[in-house]
């Protein structure tokens, strides 16, 4: 683990059951110093100034001093990483993504007789999350009310034709405040469809997409089979499925994949990357935020080969700069931006492909080639 003394941890967690097989798993784990428990958040935030945690995790739902309300005043007091368990229900997905607005960095689902996750996956899952944390988190301030600018009307949306241009982005720990902010920073009459891969499980994605589409400008929805990818039109990749890219005649849509994990994750970043580039070719801007892992580094690769431009997030604003620096390492960026300007590079890039547009014998789309092994899934 990367730290440079064993972690602290403390479990907040309203069911004793789950306090106490989550710390005993916990402490069989490498890296593993001490694990505390908390029954309600106002234990928690007593314990928080006496055991001094690494990470807290924090469940969502608990009586009396809620999850969410734990960590209000958790991250005004002495804010650290928090990442939350969460109940695989339609309640508990939307309140975990406004944990996350509210400054948690995480979330992992909480295993239930019902959801039939293993134990010991789910804390194998948490450890990698505690080792990348300790030591590394910055702090963020956390979304604190409303935007100082609530999203104009959409009247003034491009009209409903094709996209000739496409932005990708990919994001994994910390990426859902990250592509909040990208995705706030655009204008609602961007001429180019917008592709949003983020490492999250299936039930989560939709109250993520739900929620960017209150926040901002652009029209953002969890991309469905078959979906058209239209210029100011956000698709949001659903949980434990790949978002693909195909076309008939110039019209470009998506197709949701069933096919194997692509370095372990379902939706892959490099997936949707290298189709969103097979498709669009040069007209294809790559976006790379925060996360664990390499996920998104062939898919900037692929982009670049194609003439596209590729953008990742610097160190200094990641929570985790595990996948842009990857794809750094491997030479396939075009601009390491701070999380505060990459919406304007992605604007710069837009505006480009847009006047090219054009100039006389600007380039058609480019026939798909789809990932090795992916099959295209209905949703009903």
């Amino acid at each position: 683990m990367a730290t440079t003394r064993p972690a602290r941890v403390l479990v907040v967690d309203d069911s004793a059951v789950v306090r106490e097989a989550l710390r005993a798993e916990l402490l069989t784990r490498e890296g593993i110093g001490a694990v505390e428990t908390a029954a309600d958040g106002a234990t928690a935030l007593r314990k928080v100034g006496r055991f001094d945690p690494d990470v807290v995790t924090m469940d969502v739902e608990m009586p009396g001093l809620d999850g969410l309300a734990t960590l209000r005043r958790l991250m005004a007091q002495a804010p650290r990483p928090v990442i939350m368990l969460s109940a695989h229900t339609t309640a508990g997905a939307a309140r975990t993504i406004r944990a996350l607005e509210m400054g948690a960095v995480d979330f992992i689902e909480k295993p239930t007789a019902q959801n039939g996750h293993d134990l010991r996956l789910v804390v194998s899952d948490l450890c990698s999350k505690i080792g990348v944390l300790c030591g590394r988190w910055r702090g963020r301030r956390p979304r604190a009310g409303p935007r100082p600018e609530e999203p104009s009307p959409r009247s003034g949306l491009p009209a409903g034709g094709a996209a000739r241009a496409v932005v990708a982005i990919g994001a994994s720990t910390g990426g859902t405040e990250a592509i909040r902010e990208v995705l706030e920073g655009l204008p609602r009459d961007l001429a180019a469809g917008v592709l949003v891969v983020q490492h999250m499980p299936a039930g989560f994605t939709l109250a993520f997409a739900n929620r960017l589409d209150q926040l901002c400008a652009l029209e953002v929805k969890e991309a469905r089979h078959r979906d058209l990818v239209r210029p100011g039109r956000v698709l949001v990749a659903p949980g434990d499925h790949h978002l693909l890219v195909r076309r008939e005649g110039n019209t470009p849509f998506v197709e949701l994949g069933c096919g194997p994990r692509v370095k372990g994750h379902r939706p892959s970043v490099d997936v949707t990357m290298q189709a969103a580039a097979d498709v669009f070719g040069s007209r294809t801007v790559g976006v790379l935020l925060t996360g664990m892992g390499k996920d998104g580094a062939s898919g900037m690769q692929r982009i670049q080969e194609k003439g596209g431009r590729t953008i990742a997030q610097d160190e200094d604003s990641s929570v985790v700069f595990g996948m842009p620096k990857a794809a750094i390492d491997l030479g396939v960026v075009d601009e390491v931006q701070s999380l505060a300007s990459i919406r304007h590079s992605v604007c710069r890039a837009v505006k480009g492909l847009e006047d090219e547009g054009r100039a006389p014998g600007a380039p058609a789309l480019e026939r798909p080639r789809l990932a090795e092994g992916t099959q295209a899934v209905e949703r009903r």
